[in-house]
């Protein structure tokens, strides 16, 4: 008897479970069918919206655009979607590779400032006006046909002031202009002293390179 009492309140502690399990589900799925009625009600008057609006802007492009031409770009886009995700994927990389080189840039920035501040103080702008302002002075001193002589004749230009930069060439110009610079020459030469003067071998090969000079101006000269 005993043990019968005792099956039969387990049997009832087992229904009472399953019981409360039944009851807890219909709770909850009458909670989940009112919360769903709720969205409904919320969601069907936006989608009546969207769907107006879709409608009306399918109708103002109804002229220029098919349903088939559509269709196609979807398709496009769903056979392209790999590129698709590549394309994003680089743009994830540039985004990053911007990020990492934020603070380069800017450094490199700050350096160039420097710099442009160094050059300033140094001079480097001033010459550079100056420059400008010589070659404007040397644009507006020349015609038209000045720049076409000049163009005609560069090479031979080119070539004198080749043959005037010669060693040899600086040595004599630098000690002739200290020769008229530096030595004052006495008022009272007699040509005794100047033929006594020719004695020293330099002058004599000096005056041989003068007259040599004058020679070759006079016979250009006369061939001109």
């Amino acid at each position: 008897m005993d043990q019968a009492m005792v099956e039969l309140n387990q049997k009832i502690d087992a229904l009472t479970v399953q019981v409360a399990y039944l009851t807890e589900e219909t709770r909850l799925q009458r909670q989940r069918r009112l919360d769903w009625d709720e969205l409904k009600s919320d969601v069907t008057p936006i989608a009546t919206d969207v769907f107006r609006l879709t409608v009306e802007q399918l109708n103002e492009i109804e002229s220029y655009v098919q349903l088939e031409d559509v269709l196609r770009i979807f398709k496009r886009l769903a056979r392209n979607t790999r590129n698709l995700e590549q394309m994003l994927d680089q743009l994830e990389s540039l985004s990053e590779l911007s990020r990492n080189l934020g603070p380069l840039s800017q450094e490199a920035f700050t350096t160039v400032m420097k710099a442009l501040d160094q050059m300033e103080r140094k001079g480097y702008f001033k010459f550079l006006q100056g420059g400008a302002n010589i070659a404007e002075q040397i644009v507006t001193s020349f015609t038209e046909d000045d720049v076409r002589q000049l163009g005609d004749n560069v090479v031979l230009i080119l070539t004198t002031v080749k043959e005037m930069t010669q060693p040899d060439i600086m040595r004599l110009v630098q000690n002739t202009a200290s020769v008229i610079r530096e030595e004052e020459q006495d008022d009272n030469i007699s040509m005794l002293s100047i033929l006594r003067q020719l004695n020293d071998p330099a002058v004599r090969r000096g005056l041989s390179k003068t007259l040599t000079v004058l020679k070759a101006v006079s016979d250009k000269s006369t061939q001109d």
